[in-house]
């Protein structure tokens, strides 16, 4: 097996860089490997964590799990209320969006608990919002468009049992 080579400290902010560039560049598999650079020196550095958690988020379409289960242990080490609601809702809507490209039986009701989820997420993210940060909303609004623009994406259908009347 190969032993890492380790990055130093000092290149962390160039570092950090880079994996945001090969998030934008839909390269989220080099963006994980920085960031695991970086955690392995830094255990707890809260902005690998995020980037990590949002490059794995990008993973779902490909393989949903274990980078499902992977982004929820890392959602749980965010120190920051808001990012860790906001990183939350972040990772139910990718979520909902790998079951759309599915296609499958029952997907499209499936993603829509998964976008109300991450609807709920953002409600939560946009009372603990710094001002001047609108982002809990912008992704709430994309998810309620893509709800409204697909009327497959539907809630299950609600079973009503009527009771007996002796």
């Amino acid at each position: 097996m190969f032993k890492l080579k380790p990055i130093s400290m000092d290149t962390f902010p160039a570092a950090f860089e880079r994996a945001e560039r090969y998030r934008l560049m839909n390269e989220p598999i080099n963006a994980e490997s920085i960031c695991h650079d970086i955690l392995n020196i830094d255990p707890n550095n809260q902005q690998a964590l995020k980037i990590l958690l949002l490059a794995l988020s990008e993973q779902f379409g490909n393989s949903l799990y274990p980078q499902y289960e992977k982004t929820m242990e890392i959602l749980s080490r965010l120190i920051d209320e808001y990012t860790r609601t906001f990183c939350e809702g972040v990772i139910f809507e990718r979520r909902a969006k790998a079951l759309l490209k599915r296609q499958g039986l029952g997907t499209s009701r499936l993603a829509y608990g998964w976008f109300r989820k991450a609807m709920d997420s953002y409600e939560k993210a946009i009372e603990l919002s710094p001002s001047r940060n609108d982002d809990a909303i912008l992704r709430w609004n994309t998810c309620a468009r893509i709800i409204m623009q697909n009327p497959e994406v539907e809630p299950e259908p609600q079973e009503h049992s009527e009771q007996m009347l002796e």
